[in-house]
């Protein structure tokens, strides 16, 4: 006798949770956040954590695939027959969740009035939108880059809340090699006369937000990728001297500024640079050893912020820990494709123990 075919369906959304009190003590008034839910709604719930310039569509339509659609859908690795899989667009974030394109309650835009925020304030409220849409308990947290950072304080500020914690292209803490990049963007952004402060007229007049984009993909892939795939080919549609790679970074910085908000991009690099699961917690070492949920720590080769021997070493203190280094050209953002390198890993992990309880 075959087995029915399980309901899945898909929704998009925005949950309100009311007034947020962030790690800084400030209280942020009447907070939403926007979200994605996807799979079969009577099986275990997944969360997935979106990174830097992400956003709640991981799975998306089939006309508009979603940017972890190769990992997640029918019969893929987190397969949504059997899994419900919830995204929600960050705290700070810019596609519908409350941030600094956001209205203040004096009727304004936030944008540098925004509070600064905390990897742990954005975990803090999506804990709070997941108790919002009915749910009290996930089989796993997933995610990559900030997304991974999130998972890191999953584990930590709600320990018994999922079985499973899945950290892909993360460590513990921000390295000061991260920092400094980071930084770069940041100077780069503030240093721009069209930034006006916060107060400019569209992101892509702001060409220090190309530059931060710019200077931040060169530390997400691989020197041996760029090497290979420019092999430093001329544009010939200028009369001096201009190279294939100069030509994609430029491109990818403009595409970006015309997607994203340039006071997000802040807040977020902020909230990326104060990560440290360690800090006022006794160092993050002994935070390790006090993991509940199973942790399963993905590294990708020639990633040049996420040192892999960092994380490697968080998933030897955990009581219940195993550690993974993927061969790819692609660097940190191997965790973004090439699934067919490292997809087995979640499928091989990912094994509901508890029934998640979903309204």
């Amino acid at each position: 006798m075959s087995k029915p075919t399980p309901q899945t369906s898909r929704e998009v959304g925005k949950v309100s949770i009311g007034n947020l009190r962030l790690e800084s003590g400030y209280v942020l008034p009447d907070v939403a956040l926007a979200y994605e839910r996807c799979g079969n709604r009577s099986g275990p719930s997944i969360v997935v954590c979106h990174a830097l310039t992400g956003n709640q569509f991981a799975v998306g339509t089939e006309d508009e695939p979603g940017w972890w659609s190769g990992l997640i859908g029918s019969g893929k690795a987190v397969d949504t027959d059997v899994y419900q899989v919830i995204t929600f667009n960050v705290l700070g974030g810019c596609q519908g969740s409350t941030g600094p394109t956001s209205l203040s309650p004096d009727g304004s835009v936030y944008r540098m009035k925004f509070p600064r925020i905390t990897v742990r304030d954005m975990v803090h409220a999506q804990k709070m939108g997941l108790d919002q849409l009915g749910i009290h308990h996930v089989q796993a947290v997933i995610g990559g880059s900030l997304g991974g950072m999130q998972v890191f304080e999953w584990g930590v500020m709600y320990p018994t809340f999922m079985d499973q914690l899945f950290i892909l292209a993360a460590t513990p803490y921000l390295s000061d090699y991260g920092i400094a990049f980071n930084r770069i963007g940041i100077a780069a952004i503030e240093n721009d006369p069209h930034w006006k402060n916060g107060n400019y007229l569209h992101s892509s007049e702001v060409k220090g937000f190309h530059i931060a984009r710019m200077a931040g993909l060169v530390t997400y892939r691989s020197d041996d990728l760029f090497n290979g795939r420019f092999e430093r080919q001329m544009n010939q549609s200028t009369d001096f001297p201009y190279y294939e790679v100069e030509s994609y970074l430029q491109y990818q910085g403009e595409k970006l500024a015309n997607r994203f908000d340039v006071n997000s991009y802040l807040y977020l690099l902020h909230a990326m640079n104060s990560h440290d699961i360690g800090r006022g917690r006794g160092g993050w070492k002994k935070v390790a050893s006090t993991y509940e949920a199973e942790v399963i720590g993905v590294a990708f080769q020639h990633d040049l912020i996420y040192s892999a021997d960092v994380l490697k070493r968080f998933t030897e203190i955990v009581p219940n820990g195993t550690f993974y280094y993927v061969e790819t050209p692609f660097g940190h953002d191997g965790f973004l494709t090439e699934f067919n390198r490292w997809d087995d890993i979640i499928r091989t992990h990912l094994k509901p123990k508890k029934q998640a309880q979903a309204r």
